[in-house]
């Protein structure tokens, strides 16, 4: 048996069409930057049409596949059509990635009623409409990956982030939902659980040195995360090889949780 080949083919991404949302920047970029290396064409998406035109060419330059389409995966019917062109251009999607995710850092009372909507409609709602859209093109190729972005901070919230961590929460109990009702239609649907990254998000964490000397006592890793930790838990997911790994959540922390 030629093992080395078996394992290629296993975690090869060849063939296969990805969308990731929010994959202009940050944790997005990382994934879909490692997608497209393990062989996927990748639909890269954000609100910002100049800010996707500028990372696709950044993939064709590295000889990598990929296009771009911009829609906001809080509006109904822009998801829609954006999946259904994206899959009509490529000639199927067979990976959905829900990155896509905003931030609001703040005592839970000064919350307004209009930033607590807003953070759980893109990522929660954002995710239940993108994956809506998507399935009925993996149901047809009978082979599907939905991987949703969750975090540590379903298990270990902090002040300032109870929008977050609800919203989070919200998309890591779909996850085993979506595992029960789409594994008979040859879909897998996971999360990756990304630690404390240093993204534009926690831009105001991670330049803070006496916030990140007291992370780092919870950190075994001794670092930061940076977006490409978490792209290849995401090309595994997406893979052959996740085949049999359906309602599951991969935590990428560094050890952070590992503290209780």
């Amino acid at each position: 048996m030629n093992t080395a080949r078996t394992h290629a083919d296993t975690f090869s991404l060849s063939g296969r069409v990805a969308l990731v949302t929010g994959s202009a920047r940050g944790i997005g970029w990382g994934i879909a930057r490692g997608l497209a290396e393990a062989g996927a064409h990748v639909v890269l998406n954000d609100l910002d049409p100049a800010a996707l035109e500028t990372k696709l060419a950044e993939l064709k330059a590295a000889g990598l596949k990929g296009s771009a389409r911009a829609f906001d995966v809080t509006e109904e019917a822009a998801v829609t059509a954006g999946i259904d062109a994206a899959a009509a251009a490529e000639g199927r999607l067979d990976i959905l990635v829900n990155n896509a995710g905003i931030q609001r850092r703040k005592r839970f009372v000064e919350f307004s009623y209009d930033e607590w909507r807003a953070i759980i409609n893109t990522h929660l709602n954002g995710s239940f409409l993108c994956t809506r859209a998507a399935i009925p093109h993996m149901e047809k190729a009978g082979y599907g990956r939905v991987i949703m972005l969750g975090s540590i901070a379903v298990q270990s919230p902090k002040a300032q982030i109870s929008a977050y961590a609800a919203a989070k929460g919200g998309v890591t109990s779909m996850v085993k939902a979506l595992a029960i009702e789409l594994g008979p239609l040859g879909i897998t649907c996971n999360a990756i659980a990304p630690g404390y990254t240093a993204t534009e998000f926690t831009k105001v964490l991670h330049t803070d040195p006496a916030f990140t000397a007291k992370l780092m006592e919870r950190v075994p890793s001794g670092r930061w995360g940076q977006p490409h930790d978490i792209a290849p838990a995401a090309v595994y997911l997406a893979s052959p090889g996740a085949a049999f790994v359906n309602g599951s959540v991969v935590t990428v922390d560094g050890g952070y949780l590992a503290f209780g």
